[in-house]
């Protein structure tokens, strides 16, 4: 199998969300519980191998938070709290996450991985047809990356056991509820057999 016209997307792999010392650690739980950043270098790993392009995302604001949107209910109090300071450790992807040096990192200071970033310019410059998706989390960055691609005509795979929400629950319900409607919903071994 060739995957030269994919594009395999980990998203907000980083310590303020997935660590367990994350400022806004809703997801740390789920993502060690469940081996989710092992899955997803499985899934990085196999993805290389058969051709994939591969980039990470990250959310960040600039120092002294000037382009924070201070009424958002997800992101307004990250001054408050310190989170989510572009070069602080709280950005940093977690380090068991294979992330290597020639990989395109697309950093992001919104919820959906396209807006006002460089990933449509990436897509269109390696002829991507087909997105793959990893991360956190399921009900709010996976699930608006989906969205956003399928309206972009794009083919996207999302992978369940590579993903993670604030509870199994939600996760389970933004999967079966909302994804399957826009994006083929498989495990890595699903996908690695199909």
């Amino acid at each position: 199998m060739s995957l030269s016209t994919t594009l395999f997307l980990s998203v907000d792999f980083i310590n303020d969300i997935v660590h367990p010392q994350g400022k806004i650690s809703s997801c740390a739980a789920m993502v060690g519980e469940h081996s989710v950043i092992e899955q997803t270098n499985h899934a990085l790993a196999w993805a290389r191998r058969q051709g994939a392009q591969v980039a990470h995302v990250k959310v960040g604001f600039q120092p002294g938070y000037a382009n924070c949107p201070g009424s958002s209910p997800v992101f307004g109090q990250a001054p408050q709290f310190g989170a989510l300071a572009l070069g602080s450790w709280g950005t940093e992807f977690h380090e068991a996450l294979d992330v290597q040096p020639n990989e395109m990192i697309i950093v992001k200071s919104r919820i959906g991985v396209f807006y006002n970033t460089s990933l449509e310019t990436l897509l269109r410059a390696k002829q991507i047809e087909h997105l793959i998706l990893a991360g956190v989390s399921t009900n709010h960055a996976i699930e608006s990356a989906a969205r956003d691609a399928h309206d972009r005509d794009y083919r996207v795979t999302v992978l369940s056991d590579c993903c993670a929400a604030a509870s199994l629950e939600v996760h389970r319900q933004t999967l079966a509820g909302v994804m399957s409607h826009v994006a083929e919903v498989r495990t890595l071994e699903q996908l690695m057999s199909a």
